[in-house]
């Protein structure tokens, strides 16, 4: 990624996040979710084409798929809120992705738990 594609991806989560925080989106499958966290975006080199990767604390998968599926509903609203920030030739089309690192990073601090506790047994 290239010093301004990582500014602009930079700038649009930043964007997401703040209209989403401000419950702008009037979609009940966002505005009831709790607390949305946009944790990064990737954008194509040619700025057209951008995937947002977000999650949803104590949500399980169906509840995030509703949210993801109201943020795909508001794209052409957060499109034009980006569009009126970053003026840009053209804005990009926007895409959203559940990120499931927090779920990875728990799966492997408890697997890590799991292999130190037996350890400990075996040396007893």
């Amino acid at each position: 990624m290239t010093q301004r594609t990582e500014r602009v991806a930079g700038e649009i989560r930043e964007i997401l996040g703040e209209t989403v925080a401000r419950q702008e989106i009037k979609d009940p499958r966002v505005r009831g979710a709790g607390i949305v966290t946009f944790t990064h975006v990737h954008i194509s080199g040619d700025l057209r084409q951008a995937r947002a990767f977000f999650t949803v604390h104590g949500m399980d998968d169906e509840s995030l798929e509703r949210v993801r599926q109201g943020l795909h509903s508001a794209a052409g609203f957060l499109r034009r809120r980006i569009a009126d920030r970053l003026r840009l030739k053209s804005t990009p089309a926007l895409e959203f992705e559940v990120d499931r690192v927090f779920e990875q990073e728990a799966r492997i601090d408890a697997l890590l738990r799991e292999v130190s506790g037996d350890t400990d047994k075996k040396t007893e």
